[in-house]
């Protein structure tokens, strides 16, 4: 299934469905996909990131491969949905960084890697925009990674029983392609990064894992229009504008 959330004039929302084709199916009726707005599609409690985990971007970055996952967080209150403005802080270098999510189903605590994908709902696409000015002097990246607008997540959701990895990674800026990678290069796969994060804090349904980004990142301006696209799930469109 591909599952989504969205609002629409005619419905109290925001409203829970399933795209067929080109038709948002939900209790509240059938809508077409162009008469709907589209939102993040699950709404986690907390959005668990994986660090340097292509080898490539760990090199064009300078930085060493890490010998085991290194995490951080983006809080819900980063979380836009398609086609949201990613509204830029105040910094002279902000970055995208072209990811996929997956989105955790059922509450689980300590999951054994083997048993990891029994507690994936599905996967989407998200993007890990950074602030690299302060990602270079804040040692736990809170500013750097946790502004509003910095965790852009969508456009659907689709569950694990209709596709399965490896992913196909890229990204577009302004129509040109800057990223492409494919999960089989990821240093650490889904399975040992559930089993690591579970190990640590109780996961939650809604939940998002970040598995890392390929190489290509680069530099955001006000203006620009930023495209993630996962074969299977589709693309993942904002625009970037300036803070007012």
């Amino acid at each position: 299934m591909k599952l989504l959330r969205f609002t629409h004039p005619d419905v109290e929302g925001p409203v829970r469905g399933e795209l067929r084709g080109n038709t948002v199916h939900a209790e509240a009726g059938e809508f077409p996909l162009d008469a709907v707005t589209l939102l993040a599609p699950c709404v986690p409690t907390k959005i668990v990131c994986v660090g340097r985990n292509y080898a490539a971007h760990a090199a064009e970055l300078g930085n060493d491969v890490p010998e085991q996952p290194l995490l951080f967080f983006k809080p819900p209150s980063a979380v836009i949905g398609p086609d949201e403005p990613i509204v830029l802080p105040d910094s002279p270098d902000v970055h995208y960084e072209a990811e996929l999510a997956v989105v955790i189903g059922t509450r689980c605590r300590n999951v054994r890697a083997p048993n990891a994908d029994g507690v994936i709902l599905g996967y989407t696409c998200l993007n890990d925009v950074s602030d690299r000015a302060a990602q270079a002097w804040e040692k736990n990246w809170v500013r750097a990674k946790g502004f509003d607008t910095s965790a852009p997540i969508g456009p659907v959701l689709v569950t694990k029983d209709e596709i399965s990895g490896p992913f196909h990674v890229t990204l577009r800026l302004n129509r040109e392609l800057k990223q492409d990678g494919t999960t089989d290069l990821l240093i650490f796969p889904i399975p040992k990064l559930i089993e690591t994060i579970s190990s640590v804090m109780t996961l939650e349904a809604g939940d998002v894992i970040a598995t890392g980004t390929p190489a290509g990142v680069g530099p955001l301006s006000a203006g620009d229009v930023v495209e993630v696209t996962i074969d299977g799930i589709g693309t993942l469109r904002n625009p970037v504008r300036a803070a007012a």
